[in-house]
């Protein structure tokens, strides 16, 4: 497997892989990552999609890109994920799949002309005091020490970042800012998660720094992503005969493993309650999505909280019998096991059933909900919150059985262990209607209303996920599996919590690439796996970040080190009409 960029090779198919008519393929779990592995055994690899088994223990395919209609409960989505044109292999992918709404269109091509039609921009990314935007909403308010101090971390490597916390590498000055605001609230992180991947954030999403607040540069799907994702690659797979064993769960697999070598011998699993055993040969290929950030979630209802989950589930419990076999299958507790108290564990569905509450949606977003286009162009942090609250409003309806009238909320809070500023509860202990209206405060439904509409007019679904931030656990290097192990054979790992470089994790993204490595390793797929965008290796990219990172500062206005700045005042002088001014101009440094 190599990487490549540019689009010669963006555009070829691959040569068949030598001995592809005698592969045969076991994919454990049925998220994106799987989904994505399926499709590229068949399109580069060569395979017969007959060959092709995905195990799921649940009764729907999907993993934690949901979107139900449950009939006990309502309509639940656990999460949204938020995605950017430079997702490289994710459109590579998606351009391969059938759009299931647009004849003669791929999903990459309706995804395209949505956005294009209907881009992403937010009027209020920060709201405060019951409803009112945050006066400085649009401004990083980063000082001199906290830009030092991202400029420091991007600088450092991996190996110098290892179980280190964001805490400990920036001071007060970097988390009173809006630039950690908008940040934290945009990727859910907390400031006991890894420094590492945060820097990996900084460095992969550089190019976006000056969209932080008007989310400009996000792409969203028409319906919820399970409709408008899940189900063209679902369809597009039972299409190629691929077999899909759901109600059973893989409890382990048997890896006869040293250190140069490992192969998987036998997959062990319970489908339908009964226990089966599959003996593998160096044919048969096996891949894991070890871990998952939604296993083990409960629900609650309109009336009841959300259970506080006891079991850590399957997918941690495989991934534990396969790191007892080899240390190169990586260190599963160091993400399932002692999870800080203060992190983001819930999140709820509202489903609004009139438009009592349009107005301050409205007034908030200024977008119609019922208008078709998007609302809140994701997340709308509420500053003064408590549990930092926040909501997000997609485009409606967000589900095709959704009626006319009504309007899908989601919420969460990233801290979990105070009480409410409305409801005097921790939010893992309050109800659906608690939750609405909580947030119904925060937007500025008068308090005589609150409790009526929360009860009546909505419907709210609370769902308790305990490993919800875990990627975001702070790590060493070998906590992650690579995608491949050393020495592999036949298994691989794909998914948010293998290993791969540059790419962050929490991203639609990294579930395609860990995928798309992973196939085209073990088959020996002769086509790159398109690299990871490159903006932090762009001079352009980099002057206009800092220009966004002072809050629009040219150089003379910036409070530079004296040094700096007696270079700025004679050096401008030196490249006067040369290329690096034009540079600088571009950036609006001068």
């Amino acid at each position: 497997m190599y990487y490549s960029n540019g689009n010669y090779e963006a555009f070829a198919r691959p040569m068949p892989p030598k001995d592809a008519d005698k592969k045969s393929a076991y994919l454990v779990g049925s998220g994106l990552a799987s989904l994505a592995a399926a499709v590229f055994l068949i399109r580069d690899g060569g395979v017969d999609g007959k060959k092709i088994h995905i195990f799921e223990e649940l009764a729907v395919p999907g993993g934690s890109m949901d979107g139900i209609w449950n009939p006990q409960r309502g309509f639940i989505i656990r999460g949204g994920r938020e995605m950017e044109a430079h997702f490289e292999t994710l459109w590579d992918l998606f351009r391969s799949i059938p759009s299931l709404e647009t004849a003669d269109a791929s999903v990459l091509d309706e995804f395209y002309w949505l956005n294009k039609s209907d881009p992403s921009f937010s009027h209020a990314r920060v709201i405060e005091k019951r409803g009112q935007r945050m006066k400085s909403d649009g401004k990083l308010t980063l000082t001199p020490t906290a830009i030092r101090e991202l400029v420091k971390l991007a600088l450092m490597t991996e190996e110098e970042l290892q179980d280190v916390r964001i805490d400990q590498v920036f001071g007060s000055e970097f988390f009173d800012s809006n630039f950690w605001l908008y940040w934290a609230t945009m990727f859910a992180f907390e400031p006991w998660s890894s420094a590492m991947e945060m820097r990996r954030y900084i460095l992969r999403f550089v190019h976006h720094v000056g969209t932080l607040a008007d989310m400009s540069a996000l792409k969203f799907t028409r319906f919820n992503q399970y409709e408008s994702l899940i189900l063209p690659l679902v369809k597009y797979l039972e299409k190629r005969g691929v077999q899909f064993h759901y109600d059973t769960q893989v409890t382990n697999i048997v890896v006869d493993a040293t250190p140069e070598k490992k192969v998987a011998k036998k997959i062990e699993m319970v489908t339908a309650g009964k226990k089966k055993t599959i003996s593998l040969t160096r044919n048969d290929l096996v891949f894991v999505t070890n871990g998952s950030i939604t296993e083990s979630s409960t629900y609650g209802t309109n009336d009841s909280p959300a259970p506080t989950p006891t079991d850590i589930g399957g997918s941690w419990k495989l991934w534990k019998k396969l790191a007892a076999q080899s240390p190169d299958f990586g260190h599963p507790e160091k993400f399932c096991e002692n999870i800080p108290a203060d992190n983001w564990v819930i999140s709820a569905t509202v489903t609004l059933k009139d438009d009592s509450v349009t107005p301050y949606i409205e007034k908030i977003c200024k977008k119609d909900p019922h208008s078709g286009s998007i609302v809140s162009s994701g997340p709308v942090t509420i500053k003064d919150s408590n549990w930092l609250y926040g909501f997000s409003i997609s485009r409606q309806p967000h589900f095709r059985a959704q009626k006319k009238n009504q309007t899908i909320v989601w919420l969460y809070g990233l801290f979990s262990d105070r009480p409410g500023n409305y409801i005097k509860k921790k939010i893992t202990e309050c109800t659906g209607a608690e939750l609405c209206a909580e947030w119904l405060y925060h937007i500025g439904v008068p308090e005589s209303q609150i409790m009526e509409i929360a009860t009546t007019s909505a419907n709210t679904v609370p769902c308790h996920m305990p490993f919800i931030t875990t990627y975001f656990m702070p790590r060493a290097l070998g906590d992650r599996p690579l995608v491949v192990p050393n020495g592999s054979v036949n298994l691989a790992f794909i998914g948010n919590y293998a290993e791969t470089v540059r790419d962050t994790v929490f991203t639609t993204e990294y579930s395609v690439r860990t995928a798309m490595e992973a196939v085209y390793t073990l088959m020996n797929v002769d086509r790159g796996v398109p690299e990871v965008f490159g903006s932090c290796f762009d001079v352009r990219v980099l002057l206009r970040s800092l220009y966004f990172l002072t809050d629009k500062k040219s150089l003379r206005q910036m409070k530079l080190p004296w040094f700096m700045s007696l270079i700025e005042r004679r050096g401008m002088k030196k490249i006067q009409n040369t290329y690096i001014e034009e540079l600088l101009r571009d950036a609006h440094l001068v």
